[in-house]
């Protein structure tokens, strides 16, 4: 079975943990049937090996996004990043470029596309299954998932079928309508969007000869900008001439904000913190001091290196713009290797600036090799074991340890156990911006 699992947003509707780099389908705050905390595109990615441990997944994805999927899912799963951030048609089509150009799949294959944070029960997996079987046996050039709605909702499009058969074709989707029109569409058998397609890799590569030449997966990522920024419902489902809708009838929901996360969280408090005296309240501290809730009934409370969040839940639906506002450079991010997360960002009197982050590499990764033309940089090894090359001269990490790295010279790290580090980035220019700092790792 192939698979193209897409993962995009900005991360801020559960500001202040997610961001740019780290959106809502990396935070590890959910947990699998043996109690193991795990986040959204790790629960996705083991639902469908345990559907299917053969499926060939690629994820498509921005620059941004690239480490955190690489460091949460490993070698096992394929990343087509953007050359640039478009939007869902183009995406998708790079993703299957790369699985036709890059994997080796017969344009007759067929592929199923859905969201990287979907949650929802194993269920919705099989019915997956069923949309590629759809498409492969011809049913109709575009397969989608119709999901059986709970209530008349105004944050889903709808898709309203010929009849109550199962598949069956189209009648026609509307967008996003008000409460009421939703109650009027749900009692006419309308069933909810969820993003999710099937149909044969030919097709997609077929619309995508309409822009660009589709000979090498380096032709077509040259050619990125050539394809038209648009969705891809505006772009194929809408205009499809032969479509077929498969439905799903178990749980599924969308994990997008404070308020409906936190009913699928099995912990009242996750990090260090206390809650007493509370109902429905939940505390999520990814810091290292305490966070106390006494007597609050019905609230999140996030604590972050971004900020700091005290929220009624259902005020949480309301939160993205104001964190549009807020957005800055993500003190807290993901990479391929580990995390690292800034905790100081100061100025001295001779207008020398200066970063302080704690850096965690997981045993057995790589940091590359890299280096820094603004600033030096002052690394302290407070836990684990590796190996830093300075210019090609090996030094041995332990706790301690701790050596100036100085501006302008190759360094590069290999974690022989979990490694935990301090560094301190010297901007002496007395120029340098603090986002400038931020930017340079």
């Amino acid at each position: 079975m192939n698979l193209i699992l897409l993962s995009g947003g900005s991360g801020r509707r559960l500001w202040p943990l997610s961001n740019d780099t780290r959106s809502k389908q990396f935070l590890r705050l959910l947990k699998n049937d043996c109690g193991e905390t795990e986040s959204m595109v790790q629960r996705v990615f083991r639902q469908i090996q345990q559907l299917c441990p053969t499926a060939r997944i690629t994820v498509a994805t921005g620059a941004a996004q690239a480490d955190a999927i690489a460091g949460q899912l490993g070698e096992a799963v394929d990343v087509a990043v953007e050359p640039e951030r478009r939007d869902t048609f183009p995406a998708i089509v790079l993703a299957a470029a790369h699985l036709i150009l890059e994997k080796g799949c017969a344009e007759t294959e067929s592929v199923a596309i859905l969201p990287v944070d979907a949650y929802a029960e194993q269920g919705y997996f099989e019915t997956v299954d069923r949309m590629v079987r759809l498409a492969d046996e011809g049913a109709a050039e575009l397969v989608l998932m119709g999901i059986e709605p709970t209530y008349p909702s105004e944050k889903y499009g709808y898709i309203l079928p010929a009849d109550g058969a199962d598949p069956t074709s189209v009648r026609r989707f509307t967008e996003k309508p008000d409460e009421a029109t939703a109650a009027v569409y749900i009692r006419e058998g309308a069933l909810w969007n969820g993003g999710v397609f099937a149909c044969k890799l030919g097709y997609l590569a077929d619309i995508a000869r309409k822009y660009i030449a589709f000979d090498s997966f380096a032709q077509v990522r040259g050619d990125y900008g050539c394809l038209p920024k648009i969705s891809f419902d505006y772009e194929v489902v809408e205009k499809a001439k032969s479509i077929a809708v498969t439905r799903y009838r178990g749980k599924w929901k969308d994990l997008g904000t404070w308020n409906t996360l936190t009913e699928e969280m099995t912990d009242a408090v996750v990090g260090e913190g206390v809650e007493q005296n509370c109902t429905n309240t939940h505390v999520v501290n990814e810091l290292d001091i305490p966070v106390v809730a006494l007597g609050i009934d019905d609230a999140v409370i996030a604590v972050g290196a971004d900020g700091i969040l005290v929220s009624k839940k259902d005020e949480t639906p309301g939160l993205k713009p104001i964190a549009d506002r807020l957005a800055g450079q993500p003190r807290a991010e993901e990479h391929s290797w580990g995390q690292r997360r800034t905790v100081d960002v100061s100025s001295g009197a001779d207008g020398a600036q200066s970063l302080t982050q704690h850096v965690l590499m997981n045993a057995d990764t790589d940091m590359p090799s890299h280096r820094h033309q603004t600033h030096d940089e002052i690394w302290t090894v407070t836990d684990g074991r590796g190996e830093l090359t300075l210019d090609g001269r090996r030094i041995a990490l332990r706790r301690g340890v701790s050596i100036r790295i100085p501006h302008g010279h190759s360094h590069a790290v290999h974690a022989f156990s979990d490694l935990q580090l301090i560094l301190v980035r010297i901007h002496t220019s007395g120029s340098g911006l603090v986002s400038e700092l931020l930017q340079a790792f």
